[in-house]
């Protein structure tokens, strides 16, 4: 199984070291036509979107990569035309959300729950009976964050399925015909000494429904 990982390798080590631990080949690319070759795409985490995507100006948003938002949107609308799995990992998930027609939320008001100066921030949500999230871990489960930004209107075709019940944030979602889930947690680096839900289930799931 070859998994394509599309962002800059200084940035993927977490998710490359994800995929391995699943007995999969990662394939670190930036080239949307390389990815358009594996099995599967992960659009992993990152820093924000370009808010002209979702038809607004900047307004607490950083660490913008156009070049890159550009070539994730280009692989993941081939994956979708193709039908091909699709994770998306935190800022992967919003560029779900952003190229289905949703918007983002640019500076969440409740950032001590979703991010750390010292790492991840761990926290309780709610998952929606029903969904694959439910299958794999119950009605609650304690995730990992370290985000400023969250999905504010939700993309066509999305069903959200998981949220976070101090301030409702959407922490996952599934699409309603195309295999392609999207978690703002971070289940590639998510620690057992803080929590029992597993990351690397999630994947396994994942590959073994849509794979």
């Amino acid at each position: 199984m070859k998994i394509a990982i599309l962002g800059r390798k200084k940035d993927t080590h977490n998710y490359v070291n994800y995929v391995k631990r699943l007995s999969c080949t990662p394939l670190q690319t930036l080239s949307p036509g390389e990815a358009a070759t594996c099995d599967m795409l992960i659009l992993p985490g990152g820093g924000d979107i370009t808010p002209a995507f979702y038809g607004e100006e900047i307004d607490g948003s950083f660490s913008i990569d156009t070049e890159l938002d550009v070539l994730q949107l280009q692989a993941f609308e081939y994956a979708m035309k193709c039908k091909m799995p699709v994770l998306g990992i935190c800022k992967g998930m919003q560029l779900i959300n952003v190229d289905l027609g949703g918007t983002m939320v640019q500076d969440i008001s409740t950032p001590k729950i979703h991010r750390s100066p010292n790492g991840d921030q761990y926290h309780n949500t709610h998952i929606v009976k029903g969904s694959f999230l439910y299958d794999l871990y119950g009605e609650e489960a304690v995730v990992n964050s370290a985000h400023h930004q969250c999905v504010k209107q939700l993309g066509k075709g999305l069903i959200p399925i998981q949220w976070c019940p101090e301030d409702n944030i959407l922490e996952a979602f599934s699409h309603e015909s195309l295999p392609v889930l999207g978690v703002q947690w971070h289940p590639e680096r998510i620690k057992s000494e803080f929590t029992t839900t597993s990351g690397d289930r999630l994947l396994a799931y994942f590959l073994e429904r849509f794979t």
